[in-house]
């Protein structure tokens, strides 16, 4: 029986390796690469270059959100996907997303990393500060 064990986690290790290989050296991996290096550089809104973003130190210390328009407050989300509908609504008002997503949206890399980016800009408006 300890060698059977000991066979399939061989193998186990000889497919991890095979697929962290392919992901790396393999034709999906160049063509992943060949897009990044072409992708265009956004700008970044005037508006956001006038306004300050907070130092991570006073940034740790805030802990939730307040929306100027309506009053209602909220915490801070870890995630695009568990925020408030009014922050999502800001950030597409602030300029950092051109569109509010859906979820399933976020399935894609790149949508994902731009919300992510966006997000983290976001927490950083000191006007959303409650």
């Amino acid at each position: 029986m300890t060698t059977f064990l000991a066979g399939i986690s061989i193998l186990l290790i000889v497919y991890i390796v095979y697929i962290l290989i392919t992901a790396f050296l393999g034709e999906g991996a160049k063509e992943f690469y060949a897009k990044v290096m072409e992708a265009p550089v956004e700008a970044v809104p005037a508006q956001l270059q006038a306004e300050a973003e907070a130092p991570a130190e006073e940034l740790a210390q805030v802990k939730q959100l307040r929306d100027p328009i309506s009053g209602e407050t909220a915490a801070i989300p870890t995630n695009y996907r568990f925020a408030k509908r009014w922050i999502k609504e800001a950030m597409v008002r602030e300029g950092l997303l051109d569109r509010v997503y859906k979820n399933a949206e976020l399935q894609d890399e790149a949508v994902e990393q731009k919300v992510k980016e966006a997000f983290e800009r976001f927490k950083g408006l000191k006007k959303y500060w409650a």
